[in-house]
């Protein structure tokens, strides 16, 4: 919960579910990834109305109880809690209904290699550029996307990242 407030606080880039499964599993709790995304989204949708519609705790308690009848007790308490200490803070954009959802970039690995040999091929000596792309969608779910590239390719991705970088000095 305190993750999901962070990240609608425009705190952190988003939830690494991954890691924290791995925590929560490390806790002695049975959970898997897929599950914890789908906990991670309800909770985020849930503050961000809240939030929306400027709820107070008792007014957001009151109506998760209402609809939500298998919530056990003891999660409308962290709830209630989480948003009574935290809920106030998230910061409502009036525009931010009207702005396109996309995800934010959290970091990227690069690595050289080289393909020495294949089953098809004895001598490859083929050189490329494995990136990996760390990404959080707008649900804050953090995910990795990888890609390789030629040497080309690479030069010409890196002659559009010097690109940018001369158009945002002039910023």
């Amino acid at each position: 919960c305190e993750q999901i407030i962070q990240h609608l606080n425009h705190k952190i880039p988003g939830i690494n579910t991954a890691e924290l499964c791995q925590r929560i599993q490390t806790a002695g709790v049975d959970i898997n990834v897929g599950d914890l995304a789908k906990i991670a989204n309800t909770l985020s949708f849930l503050f961000s109305t809240a939030a929306r519609n400027n709820l107070s705790t008792e007014e957001l308690i009151t109506t998760l109880g209402s609809g939500v009848s298998t919530l056990p007790k003891h999660a409308v308490q962290v709830i209630r809690h989480v948003w009574n200490e935290q809920g106030k803070a998230i910061a409502v954009s009036e525009d931010a209904g009207n702005m396109a959802t996309v995800g934010q970039f959290v970091d990227m690995k690069w690595k050289l290699g080289v393909a020495m040999s294949s089953d098809t091929c004895r001598s490859l000596k083929y050189p490329y550029v494995t990136v990996t792309l760390t990404v959080a969608d707008p649900s804050g779910q953090i995910t990795d996307k990888s890609f390789e590239m030629t040497i080309p390719q690479f030069k010409n991705f890196f002659r559009q990242f010097k690109e940018m970088a001369s158009v945002l000095e002039t910023v």
